[in-house]
């Protein structure tokens, strides 16, 4: 009797004890520990990249708006005037700038110009830098300064749609009207920028020579200098070159200043040693870029007489290469010298415009555009009233368009 009492007192215990270890053993093999591998498959990373996309463009349906870069140096502010108002239209948007090396009573002349153009005034789309760049022909900085500008407009210009950068001696051969009608019908996505991947005997003369552009960090003007060693050719990208004139889509000029990935700002660190630079960097940009390399028109929309093989510069453009740019079809035409006797013949003849006046269109009847700004201008801003430079251009843009090796010619 006592020997059952006892067995009895330590089996309750252990019957107890035994319940706890089931349910630890159970409770383990039941969760997970920081050892086991999760049966469900692991989550790609997301990177920041794949989060952000192109901005959408703004309706075809609806008039678009450009935006320009009008930049001289040393003497071309009487021509930068004239191009100014030749290229005037409200709906656009405008950045004006002399650099450095012109006279500071050259350079104030022209923000006076500004404040005292009471369309100017009335309207608000046409911006002076007033902190003039120094800028060097051929060197990096010419491409600094035309992303200064492309910052510029995109922070204050409201709404447009393409950038185009001219010069002091560039000039239209169409209306802003016939510009901006033809462009109406245009995916506004397309980029107009001559390009190439045959470099050819650019390779040694410009790719592989090292240059130091002064204009980056002195603020006296100097020419290029070189650097005695010579350089490989890139392998993480690969180079193109072209017009230094373009037409530049606004998504693009976006990927080019915010760029979420790193290409914009590694291209544009290798091109601040390159001679030329307005000649390689946005064509290698655009062709390296996934998102952008298919939206490529191979035309700068310009009509620039060269030598063959070309040279340097181009010919100055004169009264005998008047016909020859009108067949072009071009918009735009350059090198002019200042007041030279074509350009007459262009305002005239191709423009409608009046001694120191604005082109007409359906915003301005080529009359007194003072005392027209609050009676008819603003009210007419979105009306077009093309001409037979809007002919001209449909036939350019058509015969690019619809090209039936088109989609095949991008970046090549």
């Amino acid at each position: 009797m006592e020997l059952t009492i006892k067995k009895t007192k330590w089996m309750v215990p252990l019957a107890i004890a035994l319940l706890i270890s089931f349910f630890l053993i159970i409770f383990t093999l039941s969760t997970k520990t920081p050892f086991q591998k999760s049966s469900i498959k692991a989550k790609v990373p997301i990177f920041v990249e794949s989060k952000l996309h192109i901005p959408s463009t703004r309706p075809i349906s609806t008039i678009p708006k450009l935006a320009y870069l009008i930049s001289g140096s040393s003497g071309d502010g009487e021509s930068l005037k004239r191009t100014l108002k030749a290229l005037y239209h409200p709906l656009n948007q405008y950045v004006v700038h002399l650099d450095l090396e012109a006279p500071a009573d050259e350079r104030l002349e022209l923000v006076n110009f500004v404040k005292r153009e009471p369309l100017f005034v009335e309207v608000g789309n046409v911006r002076v830098v007033v902190r003039s760049n120094l800028v060097t022909y051929r060197g990096p900085t010419m491409v600094s300064n035309t992303l200064h500008a492309a910052a510029i407009l995109l922070k204050e210009g409201g709404e447009w749609d393409w950038f185009i950068n001219l010069s002091a001696s560039d000039y239209p051969l169409v209306t802003q009207d016939d510009l901006l009608h033809t462009f109406s019908t245009v995916p506004r996505e397309l980029n107009f920028i001559e390009h190439t991947s045959d470099i050819g005997w650019k390779e040694y003369h410009r790719a592989r020579p090292v240059i130091i552009d002064s204009g980056l960090y002195s603020l006296n003007k100097s020419d290029l200098f070189w650097i005695p060693q010579k350089r490989s050719m890139p392998t993480a990208f690969k180079l193109f070159t072209g017009s230094a004139w373009t037409m530049l889509s606004r998504p693009f000029m976006e990927y080019l200043l915010w760029g979420w990935d790193n290409l914009p700002r590694i291209v544009l660190m290798y091109y601040a040693n390159f001679l030329s630079t307005p000649e390689g960097y946005f064509h290698t940009v655009i062709c390296n870029a996934e998102e952008f390399r298919n939206t490529t028109v191979n035309h700068d929309l310009h009509f620039i007489s060269w030598d063959n093989p070309p040279k340097q510069h181009p010919h100055v453009l004169t009264l005998k290469d008047y016909k020859n740019m009108v067949d072009s079809n071009a918009s735009f035409a350059r090198k002019f010298r200042r007041n030279e006797p074509v350009l007459d013949k262009i305002d005239s003849e191709l423009l409608g415009r009046k001694v120191d006046g604005f082109v007409p269109g359906s915003w301005f009847d080529g009359g007194d555009s003072n005392a027209t700004i609050s009676q008819h201008i603003l009210r007419n801003i979105t009306s077009l009233r093309p001409g037979p430079g809007a002919q001209r251009m449909k036939s350019l843009i058509s015969s690019l368009l619809s090209d039936k090796d088109f989609s095949s010619k991008h970046c090549i």
